[in-house]
């Protein structure tokens, strides 16, 4: 029995477009996550890992579509092949079935490893522009994402008890971002009290 032919998208904001990844190739069922690729924990990926089986052909993009580091791409690649899944990589032209010759593997390690140092190179460049833009007074950072009556609001709530947890997701934020408006807010008021 032949398998089915199973496509993964993976886009990382909500604004581009996940239909010209795999556009004009014929597929049986997508998976498509909307979401960084800093790990594998994302619903459409966890879906697919649950729904492939044995001869299914899984299709994605590029290897940085499946994941963004090489222990990453490599286990997914030894597990999904050791399920029998052959995986097509569409950019790199390569295919992945677990029969692979020892040059497969090497070039399975070195397209992933520049994939990883490419997105390292650009964070560093992100990060030197972002410092070339302070010193010149340019970056402002990213704009708050709350009001300060949204603010003060989180305050009472968690001065009140309520979990964390809760009102970030209420609020539409992470919870590392609840607390550094708490953190924000007390260095103003200790600002305050000290002047």
């Amino acid at each position: 029995m032949q398998g089915q032919r199973v496509g993964y998208i993976r886009v990382s904001s909500f604004d581009q477009n996940p239909e010209r990844q795999l556009e004009g190739v014929q597929l049986d069922r997508v998976f498509t996550d909307k979401a960084s690729g800093k790990d594998t924990r994302r619903p459409a990926l966890e879906q697919l890992l649950a729904f492939v089986r044995d001869g299914d052909v899984l299709v994605v993009h590029s290897m940085d579509r499946l994941a963004r580091n090489l222990d990453d791409l490599r286990r997914l690649v030894s597990e999904l092949t050791g399920r029998g899944i052959r995986i097509e990589f569409m950019k790199e032209g390569l295919t992945f079935t677990g029969e692979d010759s020892p040059m497969a593997k090497l070039l399975l390690s070195v397209m992933g490893a520049f994939g990883e140092f490419e997105r390292a190179l650009i964070r560093e460049r992100q990060r030197e522009g972002i410092a070339i833009a302070r010193k010149k007074g340019k970056y402002k950072g990213r704009k708050p994402v709350l009001t300060a009556e949204k603010v003060q609001d989180l305050k009472e709530r968690v001065a009140a008890g309520e979990k964390k947890a809760v009102i970030a997701r209420e609020f539409g934020i992470s919870r590392e971002t609840l607390y550094q408006y708490l953190k924000a807010s007390a260095t103003v008021e200790e600002g305050r009290h000290g002047a």
